[in-house]
């Protein structure tokens, strides 16, 4: 028992640990403009790297959620969604299909932009016509399907707050880097554009 319950908490740190690291190489990756005008140039090819780093601790976190069903926390292991566990995995499905059409939509769009930062990329077309922050939107929210998937109330409750409070603070550091690197262009673009979800405006009579 003892050992399970040393497991179960190992896990659980990597887990919030790889979560952490997560947001913090992700954060650096999206600051290219910002890291280029104080370090120099290279920053452009170092943010590639922070994204990778931050692409490896997205995969341990993963790794640490599927491990959770076989050693959750005892304090919160018997909090199941379902006694079916069908009926999670299908309301899991439902969540996370959606949200992986809208990420694949959006680094469709982005091209190499999504793993490669580059001062020659130009402001994207397809789903970012109508939403900022697609691949946000759909990798991030897929999280909430994981935790469903995986009939964890725990995890569900957990990776809801995470993107509540990790989501704003990207959006904030991103977008002023983006501001730096497209000037007026991409204030144009966000008054026009939602963050998450698309604004709909009346048509003028």
């Amino acid at each position: 028992m003892d050992t399970i319950f040393f497991i179960a908490l190992g896990n659980f740190i990597s887990l919030v640990l790889s979560l952490i690291l997560l947001a913090y190489f992700y954060t650096l990756s999206i600051l290219p403009v910002k890291r280029a005008a104080k370090y120099g140039e290279q920053e452009w090819k170092k943010c590639k790297v922070f994204r990778n780093v931050s692409g490896i601790c997205e995969f341990i976190s993963i790794i640490n959620m599927i491990l959770w069903i076989f050693y959750p926390l005892p304090i919160v292991g018997d909090w199941k969604i379902c006694s079916n566990f069908l009926i999670s995995i299908i309301i899991g499905f439902c969540i996370m299909i959606p949200c992986m059409v809208i990420f694949m939509a959006g680094m469709k769009a982005a091209g190499s932009e999504t793993l490669t930062p580059s001062k020659d990329t130009k402001l994207y077309g397809g789903i970012y016509k109508y939403i900022r922050h697609p691949q946000a939107l759909g990798e991030f929210t897929s999280y909430i399907g994981i935790g469903f998937l995986l009939n964890s109330w725990f995890l569900v409750i957990m990776l809801a707050a995470y993107l509540v409070i990790y989501t704003p603070i990207m959006i904030h550091y991103e977008e002023a880097d983006l501001i730096r690197r497209f000037g007026e262009q991409y204030i144009e673009y966000k008054k026009k554009t939602g963050a998450l979800f698309p604004k709909f405006r009346k048509s003028s009579e």
